[in-house]
């Protein structure tokens, strides 16, 4: 056997058993260069043709241009329709807001107006309870008083002690009226401080929630703006 490399060619030699060779060439195809067709001449259009594509060309543009602007006009109807739907729906809404925050303003004070009559009438009855006390420490000052005077008509071997006895009573008794009323005092005080505190605080969250529901409507009413701008 007999290989021979010639650049892609490659040659075998076999000797058959009958005495006879064959010779095999394994290599790429040549390229076949394609016959070119000869290239037919251009027409040259003519004057008319030409005039024809330019005013084809310009009933296009026409179209195009006015099919551009019937667009835009439906766009510009579709925007002001849009605009003039916001600014009902803002109006409206302003509208609804207000008749709201005036309605909650309403109640709310109701509400104030009908803690500050529960808080006068608790003052009330705290009152009258103290004058209550104070008549019933008077009267039993009074009882104590006429029964040292009897004691005194009718017991006068011991007058000098049942005096001294009665009249350290009297003391405590005293004593005892004086802390109640001093009590008394300072409960009304306080409560009468509770109720002030309690007024300014009604009034403070009033102006605080008036605040805050205007801060909310403008917060509203500019985003709304900016949505239709």
């Amino acid at each position: 056997m007999e290989v021979q490399n010639k650049s892609t060619e490659i040659r075998c030699q076999e000797m058959s058993k009958g005495g006879l060779a064959y010779e095999v060439i394994l290599a790429e195809p040549v390229g076949v260069p394609v016959p070119r067709r000869a290239d037919s001449p251009e027409k040259t259009p003519s004057v008319e043709e030409i005039q024809e594509k330019l005013k084809a060309a310009e009933e296009r543009r026409r179209n195009l241009e006015a099919s551009k602007m019937a667009a835009i006009a439906q766009k510009m109807a579709k925007i002001e329709e849009a605009s003039r739907i916001r600014s009902e729906q803002t109006n409206n809404f302003i509208a609804a807001t207000k008749e709201a925050l005036d309605a909650k303003m309403e109640t709310h004070e109701e509400k104030r107006e009908a803690f500050i009559n529960e808080l006068r009438a608790r003052l009330k009855d705290h009152l009258e309870g103290v004058e209550k006390t104070r008549l019933t420490l008077e009267q039993q000052t009074a009882e104590v008083y006429k029964a040292i005077e009897d004691k005194m008509t009718t017991a006068a071997d011991k007058r000098d002690e049942n005096i001294k006895k009665m009249l350290e009573r009297l003391r405590e008794h005293e004593e005892q009226v004086r802390k109640v009323r001093a009590g008394n005092q300072e409960r009304f005080q306080q409560l009468e401080s509770a109720i002030q505190e309690k007024l300014q605080q009604a009034a403070d969250r009033r102006l605080l929630l008036e605040a805050e529901q205007k801060e909310k409507l403008r917060n509203h009413v500019s985003a709304h703006m900016q949505d239709t701008c």
